[in-house]
Parts: C-alpha cells; structure tokens; sequence
C-alpha cells in the first residue's frame, strides 16, 4: 500500500454499508460522510476504517469517488473493543455515568490493540505531510500512536459525544493513557467549550502538563483545545423536503396518526437518550385529564443499537412495557396514545416524519449534540412546529432562544413543558422557529468541517518551545 493520501479520515466504521444481500455498497446516511466526502475527492483523500463484518478482510478500494482501507476486527474485537470498552466503558463514563461503567483490562488491551490497527494503516496511506482527521471516542489512542509511527503529519481529532469533568474522568483505571493518547494531535476537537475545558483542565491536573488558556504544551508541542459544534447537511435536507412524495407522505402519515396533535421523538434506542422519561411524562398528561385520546399522540421512533450488549436488551425491554402499559390505560379502541417502531429509517422517511410532526420531543439525559433537533429545525420551512429540548443535549446552547427547554429528569416539569408546545400558538411557533433556523441554516456541516480543518492547517499555530 502506497503513501499516497494528502488527507486521511480515520473512524470506527467505513462511510459505506453493505447493500442487502451483500453486493456492493452504498454511502451511509448521516452529515459527516456528506461533509468530509468532497474534501476527501478533491485532496486525493483515502477513509480508513471497519467494514462492519467481524472477521472480514478486504483489500482497499474505490467507492463513491473515494479511497476506502479497510481495518479487520476479529469477533473478540468486536466484544472486547467496540462492545467493551467503547460501549461498556467509555460510553457510559462520557455520558454522566447515567449506567455504571465497566473497567476490565482484557477490554483495555483490545482497545489498545484494535487503536494501535487503525494507526498503523493510517500511517500507511497518508502521504508526507498530510493530514490525518482521527474521529471519536473508538480511537482516542490513535493520535499519539500515529504521531510515534509518522511525526510528519498533521493529525486533529474530533470528538463526537461529551468528555466528562474531571471528577468522572477520575474513576477510569486507564486515564493518563487516554490523555495521552489525544495530545498526539495538534488539534483536539469537541462540541462544546465546557468540554474542552475539561479535557485541558485534566491535562494540567493528572499529567502536570503547562497549559495557557486552551493549549496544551506536550513534548515541544502545542496541543490546541478547540469547540467545533457539529451541524446537519442542510442542502440535503431541502432536497429531500421539495420532492413532492415526502410532503404526500407526511400528509399520510399525519392521516394514519389520527388528525390530532402529533408528537415525535427519534432516538436510536439507548439509555443516554431519555426515552422511558419523556413516555412517563406524556403518558400522565392523559392520567391528569390534561389530554384525552384523540387529542394528542406520540410517535416514538427508536432505531436498533447494540443489540447484543444486555443493558440495551433491557432497555428496549423497559420501553416496551411502558408503552404497553400507557396505551392500556389511555387508548380507545383504534387511537393509541402512543405509537412505538423498533426499526430504522431511510432519509425520505425521517424527512416525512419531521414534516409531518408538531412537536419534536428530543430529551436526551447527556448528548454530545444531538443532530435530530437540528435537522427537524432544518426542514421546517413553513416555520410552523416546536422543539422541546434537553438542558442536556449539546444543541441547547445553539437553539436556547428557540426551543422550549427542559430538564429530562424533571417529570412534572416535562410534563408543563410539553402542554406548553402542544398549545403554542402559530405566530409564537413562527418566532421560535425563525432564530432557530437562522442557527442551523448559517452553521451547517460544510462549515463545521471547513473551520475544523482550517484551524488544523492555521500556519500561525506554531509548535510550544
């Protein structure tokens, strides 16, 4: 394999999937492949990562006008890696403790193993000088690993979920190496400047490192602590609204819903997300009388994740209990309350759904962002609907002027919250949704990537001593 890549992206997964029946591939949905895919044709770039098959080995190739080098993970990878120490322990760790993390050093030693993977095929491919985007939580070894491997490169890292005060951040058996292992890169990126106070504050704290305000000196170099909040592909999504078939298929949907105010929550089915709250709330607004059924209905859409990690088995176990149990009490024959999918959605769909919905409930305990928030703000062209919206999602201080905000583990005051965007006027919805839309539509993907990598590149970011 040639070193030949100007700039490498670095993740967890490959930005394709399989097409059913394993011949070929497609692109996989979501904002970052569409924003890194046309830095990667027009800088020769190459994208290195899992193909999603445990034990499958490729060689690279071409796909979408794009280089693809694909990193084997054996099933016990699989297990001890990504369901382990990724989602066993980073997971929860990052995400405010709301599950007890599990600290085992057989998924510590995959996890170095599998990081120490990707940089090795990272350093392969990226040619002299190049710049290497190393993404998320799965890789935050790689950095360090890659800069002993290749000290040529020009290597950011980006973040994707919440990094954890220091009090929390304390309790991970393996902390100094984390640590580590991000100061490899020049550029440390996260959604939100409490976040990078965070990760400089451990810095200073548990590696005795100099810091000045959000640099880092490391090893003769300035290590860069940096907010990047990630957005949505906006033109995508005026695409998808304009095409005549999605907006006969929100009507549709909204027919099938029962005429009445509909509510949506799109979550894929995960602990952090706040799902059994948001239900519990909206399931006492009708025990109160404050809706009668007909008037009201929730449609939860909760996407498979991580089926084979227990606590995700539990919980969608919980979630279905719940809304078994609400529309038991509240339904009438033929009008649920609530409207529970356990399944995925193309683009289209999500795109009718968003249009067809009133209220978007999106309540997570601890997000990193939360891009659904944004991207129901993105299609709503016609400035009608409401976002309620956690205190905790990363999106908050983005939408605050627009969204209603709420406290997810405050019932009664979801429950307030929700009455109050079911009966928000259309002038009050109009204002709401006008600042929202001027956030969202002004800070797309494009230009999340575009300063990302422009701040990575600044000549003017000299090395420390």
């Amino acid at each position: 394999m040639s070193r030949e890549s100007e700039f490498v992206v670095v993740a967890n997964r490959l930005p394709v999937d399989r097409v059913a029946g394993g011949n070929g591939w497609r692109r996989s949905p979501g904002g970052l492949v569409s924003a890194i895919a046309p830095v990667m044709r027009s800088r020769q770039g190459t994208w290195v990562g899992w193909s999603g098959a445990a034990g499958e080995e490729l060689d690279p190739f071409v796909e979408d006008g794009m280089r693809l080098v694909p990193v084997q993970q054996t099933a016990e990878d699989v297990e001890l890696y990504y369901e382990g120490f990724s989602n066993a322990t980073l997971w929860p760790l990052y995400h405010d403790v709301i599950a007890p993390p599990v600290y085992d050093r057989a998924m510590w030693d995959a996890y170095v193993r599998v990081n120490e993977r990707f940089a090795a095929a990272a350093a392969e491919v990226a040619s002299e000088g190049a710049v290497v985007w190393v993404q998320d939580y799965q890789l935050q070894l790689v950095p360090a690993m890659l800069r002993a491997l290749r000290p040529d490169l020009k290597i950011g890292f980006f973040l994707h979920i919440p990094f954890p005060p220091p009090e929390l951040f304390y309790q991970l058996p393996w902390r100094r190496k984390i640590l580590e292992g991000l100061l490899g890169a020049d550029l440390v990126g996260f959604q939100l400047p409490g976040a990078a106070a965070n990760f400089v504050r451990l810095c200073r704290r548990l590696l005795d490192a100099r810091t000045v305000k959000q640099d880092v000196e490391w090893e003769g170099r300035r290590v860069r602590a940096r907010a990047f909040p990630i957005s949505v592909d906006v033109g995508e999504l005026r695409e998808l609204i304009s095409r005549q078939e999605v907006r006969w298929r929100a009507d549709e949907i909204r027919a099938d819903l029962g005429g009445g105010i509909v509510l949506l929550g799109v979550d894929r089915l995960d602990y952090t997300k706040g799902i059994t709250q948001r239900l519990q709330a909206f399931g006492e607004l009708f025990a109160d009388r404050e809706l009668k059924p007909g008037e009201a209905v929730f449609a939860q859409i909760a996407t498979p994740s991580r089926e084979r990690v227990e606590q995700y088995q539990l919980l969608r176990d919980q979630i279905e209990q719940q809304v078994g149990r609400i529309n038991g009490e509240y339904a009438e024959l033929g009008s649920p309350v609530i409207h529970y999918l356990h399944t995925s959605y193309d683009r289209e769909e999500l795109a009718a759904l968003f249009l067809a919905a009133d209220v978007m409930v999106v309540t997570p305990l601890r997000d990193g962002m939360n891009l659904v928030a944004k991207e129901y703000v993105a299609c709503r062209e016609d400035l009608r609907g409401v976002l309620v919206l956690s205190e905790f999602a990363g999106a908050a201080p983005e939408l605050r002027r627009g969204a209603f905000l709420v406290n997810p583990y405050d019932i009664d005051g979801l429950k307030e919250t929700l009455l109050a965007a079911i009966r928000c006027e259309p002038a009050e919805q109009a204002r709401r949704m006008r600042v929202m839309r001027k956030r969202v539509l002004e800070h797309d993907v494009d230009r999340w990537a575009a300063e990302f990598l422009d701040e990575l590149e600044d000549p003017a970011a000299q090395p420390a001593g």
